[in-house]
Parts: C-alpha cells; sequence; structure tokens
C-alpha cells in the first residue's frame, strides 16, 4: 500500500521546492574570450565611449573595425578623420582563445596611451562603462 499525498502536502512540497529553487543563484557567466567576441566588445565600447559620445581626446580619428580577418586576429584601427587610408594612428587586436590584446601605434606613445589600455582591457572583459 502507497501513501497518498494529500492536497495539503503537495501544497506544502511545491511551495518548498520553489523555496530552494529561488534560493539558488545561477553560476555567473563570463564573456566568451575568444579573439573575436574580444574585440567586438572592445569595437562597440571603443564607438559608444570614443566616438558617439564626443570625446575630445578622439575627435581627430576615426575607427576603422576589421573584425573578419583570415589571419585570426581580428582589430580595431584608429585612423586621422581627414585621411582614412593613412597609416593607423593606434591598433589594437587579439588572437586565440582565451585572446591576447594587443595596442600598438603612436597613440601609444602619447598622454592618452593609458586610458586606452584602462578602457580596451575593461571593455574586453565585458564592461561596457565609458572611462
Amino acid at each position: 500500500m502507497r501513501p497518498r499525498l494529500s492536497v495539503a502536502n503537495a501544497a506544502l512540497l511545491t511551495a518548498l521546492a520553489a523555496m530552494v529553487a529561488a534560493c539558488q543563484t545561477p553560476a555567473p557567466t563570463s564573456p566568451n574570450r575568444a579573439a573575436l567576441p574580444t574585440m567586438e566588445r572592445v569595437a562597440l565600447g571603443a564607438n559608444a565611449c570614443w566616438f558617439k559620445s564626443g570625446d575630445p581626446a578622439f575627435a581627430a580619428y576615426k575607427l576603422a573595425p576589421e573584425l573578419n580577418s583570415f589571419s585570426g586576429r581580428p582589430r580595431i584601427l584608429l585612423v586621422h578623420k581627414g585621411s582614412p587610408e593613412s597609416r593607423p594612428l593606434l591598433v589594437v587586436q587579439a588572437e586565440g582563445s582565451p585572446s591576447r590584446l594587443q595596442a600598438f601605434g603612436p597613440m601609444m606613445q602619447e598622454p592618452v596611451a593609458g586610458r586606452i589600455t584602462a578602457d580596451v582591457n575593461r571593455w574586453s572583459g565585458g564592461n561596457k562603462a565609458c572611462s
């Protein structure tokens, strides 16, 4: 003979199960660390924080993303606004999984270099905040 589950006991069991489920927090998800998703985050951050915001430190430049790279190194370039065909002043690229980031070019010898490094590191980790 099986014991019967009364309506009151069933309701209590359902409520208990709901409480246990509510107490369980999902594991935090970290962003994809491969090169392309990392550079997509960096490109979105640079576009929003450096260019769309009207930041004077980047007013003379234009963003040139090259994310579809057959070399396995997606990158973004900063070029002079008036001559986009000229040599890039900043190259930020990633390679591998987890990605290894590099930033180089003449802008990395200027006072804005520390800010570039901090912004790129923040955006690559998934934080969308501007500096």
